[in-house]
């Protein structure tokens, strides 16, 4: 593929930048030239090593002009080999600037966040042991190649391995960590990357714990007095539907003794008619 130099100064695109992240996900972009016009279109080539041939974007990032001013790319391999950048534009089928780059792709890789961060403590010893796993790359394979940054209450240390002990631990704080990671002498971007997630540990947690167990418990209780109260009051309801035996030795009041004299009375004054009639 021909690609011609040329054109008209400040007609190039200016700033390119690229930048992996996610592993294998690639942003390309640019700012239009300082004298090229609405009409202008640029295009940008590229190919991962000089074996291969220039391949052209598929996704390009346009202005509100409709001008390409980015590209993204999927599936991008990083090797230690210099990829070859090449945007060229057109206007009005004349040729404008072209811009040309050479990058080392592990350069501009965004590292993401070191994977899996867990925090274990020991009350009785005042130590917690803070564990992750190297960030995730497509080209590096040895977790000697990186080294993190700690961070616990706002105070950095730089950290070799995957592991760190904490010292100074109080079961009545709160605290939280967070981690990133660099190059450590291999093929790693030397900027830092991605923080990972901040893991909280400490009187926090407890408290929350605590405090759930505190609401819990008042509501358990309500609940079974309800039940009990709801319970009497049944019982005592079905006892008032069934009816009660007479006691036939219970004690006679006053009404009832002089009712059963006369009842006696009239019995015997019957009785003597009854005698005398006959």
């Amino acid at each position: 593929m021909d690609f011609q130099g040329g054109g008209m100064n400040g007609t190039a695109i200016e700033n390119f930048v690229c930048v992996i992240f996610n592993v294998s996900f690639m942003n390309c972009t640019w700012d239009v030239g300082s004298t090229a016009s609405g009409d202008t279109q640029y295009f940008l080539h590229w190919k991962n090593s000089w074996k291969e041939d220039f391949t052209e974007c598929q996704n390009y990032i346009r202005d509100n002009y409709g001008r390409h001013t980015g590209c993204r790319f999927q599936n991008v391999k990083i090797e230690n080999k210099v990829a070859h950048f090449l945007v060229n534009a057109s206007r009005n089928g004349q040729n404008i600037q072209l811009h040309e780059d050479f990058i080392r792709l592990y350069k501009i890789e965004k590292l993401t966040p070191p994977l899996n961060v867990t925090v274990n403590c020991t009350e009785a010893s005042h130590h917690c042991e803070i564990r992750w796993q190297p960030p995730r790359t497509s080209h590096v394979k040895k977790p000697s190649c990186f080294k993190y940054e700690v961070v616990i209450e706002n105070k950095g240390r730089n950290i070799t391995g995957n592991s760190y002990i904490f010292e100074s631990f109080s079961t009545k704080k709160r605290y939280s960590v967070k981690i990133r990671a660099t190059d450590n002498g291999c093929l790693v971007n030397q900027s830092w990357g991605e923080w990972s997630t901040p893991v909280e540990f400490g009187e926090e947690q407890l408290t929350s714990t605590s405090s759930y167990m505190l609401i819990l418990i008042p509501v358990l209780a309500a609940t079974l007095m309800l039940f009990i109260f709801a319970g009497t009051i049944y019982l005592k309801k079905t006892s008032a539907t069934v009816p009660q035996p007479k006691d036939p030795f219970r004690e006679l009041s006053p009404m009832d003794f002089q009712t059963e004299y006369k009842n006696q009375l009239i019995k015997h004054e019957t009785e003597e008619i009854t005698v005398i009639e006959s």
